[in-house]
């Protein structure tokens, strides 16, 4: 059995306009609509995650400079802007 519960969402009054024309337009209820943009955006938030990192190209000796702490943000910014 489909238990749903009733729930109260704030919207943009432009945005439910939008949203209620664009239900209508395409026969379906404004509930229809919110619950399948909702489970898109929440299958788009778990498709990221389990996307492959990216291989980078890098060019030179590699690694780091010397004195490079990446740990140490400000000493990271020292370096970037000539200082240390």
């Amino acid at each position: 059995m489909l238990r749903c519960m009733r729930t109260t969402i704030r919207l943009d009054d432009d945005l439910l306009t939008r949203a209620k024309a664009h239900a209508a337009s395409s026969g379906r209820t404004l509930t229809a609509l919110i619950e399948d943009a909702l489970r898109a955006a929440l299958s788009r938030a778990t498709d990221t995650s389990r996307r492959r990192t990216a291989r980078l190209p890098t060019h030179g000796a590699g690694g780091l400079q010397p004195g490079v702490d990446l740990d140490d943000s400000a000493g990271l910014l020292d370096l970037m802007e000539g200082g240390a």
